[in-house]
Parts: structure tokens; C-alpha cells; sequence
């Protein structure tokens, strides 16, 4: 009689090893679906900044493109240096004589005179 009590209890700890062990991979599961989530996460960020740095790189190198270009000298000659084209007829405006500049003036209103009652009063309750 004492064999078929062994045989239970060896059939006890085999399952309560067998769910240990699934209990451990099930742990180790978990902390790699985790990881995974998180990794992805970081993965998108990082795609979303190489985009953007992506467009900042083409920018530049269409404004050094311009820069390189005889047109951007030119348009800086003539917008920052005031040069001139052979041909060219400069037009420079000069201030009309005699013209007396217009000014407008704002109307003000006067201060409103009160106690010193009603200041104190308008100061502590409303």
C-alpha cells in the first residue's frame, strides 16, 4: 500500500514543478512583451525625428543652393549694397518741399475728481 501514496505524491510535486516552470516563462514573457512595447515606442519617435531632421536638411540645401546661385549675389547687391546694372535708371525719392507734416493728436480725457471716501471705497469692495 505504500507505493500507490508515493506514486500520488510524486505526480503532486511534478505538477506543482510544471507550474512553476510556467509560472517563471510566463515572467520572462511579460518582461519581453514590455520591452517590446517599449523599444517600438521609441522606434517611431526616432523615425518621426529622422523625418523632421530629414525636411531641415533639405531646406538647407535648397538656401545653399540659392546662396551658391549668381541670383542671390545679385539680389544682395541690389537690395543691401544699392548696386546698379549698366542700363539700370536708379529712381531715388526725395521729400516733397514746403509740406508740413500732418499730426494727429488723441483726444484725452480729463481725470475724474473724487473723495477720498469713495477711493478707499472702490479699493476695499469692488
Amino acid at each position: 500500500m505504500p507505493k500507490p501514496k508515493v506514486k500520488i505524491f510524486k505526480r503532486q510535486w511534478f505538477f506543482f514543478g510544471l507550474v512553476v516552470i510556467l509560472f517563471v516563462i510566463m515572467l520572462g514573457l511579460n518582461a519581453r512583451t514590455s520591452e517590446y512595447f517599449r523599444l517600438t515606442g521609441q522606434k517611431k519617435e526616432m523615425e518621426t525625428r529622422i523625418e523632421g531632421l530629414e525636411s531641415t536638411q533639405v531646406a538647407l540645401q535648397t538656401q545653399i543652393a540659392f546662396a551658391d546661385s549668381d541670383k542671390a549675389v545679385e539680389e544682395w547687391a541690389r537690395t543691401y549694397e544699392r548696386k546698379i546694372l549698366p542700363g539700370d535708371h536708379p529712381i531715388i525719392p526725395h521729400p516733397a518741399k514746403d509740406v508740413t507734416p500732418e499730426v494727429n493728436y488723441l483726444e484725452t480725457s480729463a481725470p475724474v475728481d473724487q473723495q477720498n471716501w469713495q477711493i478707499w471705497w472702490e479699493l476695499f469692495f469692488k
